[in-house]
């Protein structure tokens, strides 16, 4: 059972899976698209009995827990989007459904607030999200610490991911694409990725074996870079040489108050808004997998200047660049 497989990572989870051979019900939430592959079931997140009626019906051996919220107007509406549906969802589990092999919960490396560039976060540090978001997963992840004396739990935290389907990322890869390489002051901050099929396998793994049981983990790929750095493969990618237009930092301030006045307006979250221009001014997002690798073997597969290949050849034949 996969929540989430109408967006970027749930969706190539779920295609993996079936791909594979494996029999997988989608949840999806009233409004959304139809699977492309693969069964779907409605749900009403906020309605536990339509949950525990699906969970009494197809009774998976693994719930992965990929659907969530990266935007919103207020700090209620990320709870509605990523606490609720975990706790309704675990809630449902233990009562119509405890022998389930796991819960693999998708959590993300901001519950844990930004790090330094000289030290990533490990999975023992002191988790102190910043923003919305990151406060709405961490509260997620106690839900899931709570329930894990009755269910069997995993927690994966993938820091920034990247691939064919994505949207947010899509919006470096369009600049190149248009010769420009564009930086809101950012250009030094030091990132962790992961690609998203690495992630994909990553939670498979974990959630098929015995020593991640109850425990969180950083899924990331080799060592952290500099957004430059990141960007420069997009751009060699690109195929093409690319001009560097450096805004201020200041200029993420601008457009996250004027996502945020827009949101007043109407009501809709923005990409930016005050929360992600937090976001942006921390000066290191990283993370080590050292546990992941001990644990349960993983190991990033695709470097990243063949993730970004791949995920350019995508956009290209998608006609979305």
């Amino acid at each position: 059972m996969v929540t989430g497989a109408s967006g970027f990572i749930g969706g190539r989870l779920r295609d993996a899976l079936l791909d594979d051979g494996y029999d997988v019900v989608a949840l999806t939430r009233k409004g959304s698209p139809e699977p492309r592959k693969g069964r779907g079931a409605p749900v009403d997140y906020a309605d536990p009995e339509s949950l525990e009626r699906v969970l009494a019906k197809e009774r998976p051996e693994y719930v992965f827990h990929v659907a969530g919220a990266t935007k919103g107007v207020k700090y209620p509406d990320f709870q509605r989007a990523n606490v609720m549906p975990t706790q309704n969802l675990l809630d449902a589990i233990k009562r119509v459904h405890p022998e389930v092999k796991r819960f693999l919960h998708v959590s993300s490396l901001t519950c844990y607030g930004p790090s330094s560039a000289a030290r990533p976060s490990e999975e023992d540090d002191e988790r102190k999200p910043v923003e919305h978001y990151g406060k709405s997963k961490l509260e997620a992840e106690h839900v899931v610490d709570a329930a894990s004396k009755d269910v069997p739990v995993t927690i994966i935290r993938p820091p920034a991911v990247y691939g064919p389907g994505d949207v947010d990322i899509f919006e470096l890869f369009r600049w190149a694409a248009r010769r420009l390489n564009l930086f809101y002051g950012n250009r030094d901050v030091v990132m962790s990725y992961v690609y998203v099929d690495d992630l994909v396998r990553g939670m498979r793994e974990a959630a098929a074996h015995d020593a991640s049981l109850g425990k969180g983990y950083f899924l990331c790929d080799g060592e952290p870079r500099t957004w430059g750095l990141f960007q420069g493969e997009i751009v060699k990618a690109s195929g093409a040489a690319a001009f560097d237009l450096n805004l201020p930092g200041r200029t993420l301030d601008v457009a996250g108050f004027f996502g945020e006045l827009a949101s007043m307006l109407d009501g809709k979250p923005r990409l930016f808004n005050k929360q992600k221009a937090l976001l942006g001014k921390q000066l290191a997002w990283t993370c080590r997998h050292d546990r992941a690798r001990t644990d349960f073997g993983y190991t990033p597969r695709v470097s990243v200047r063949e993730g970004v290949e791949r995920t350019f050849e995508w956009y290209r034949a998608q006609r979305w660049i």
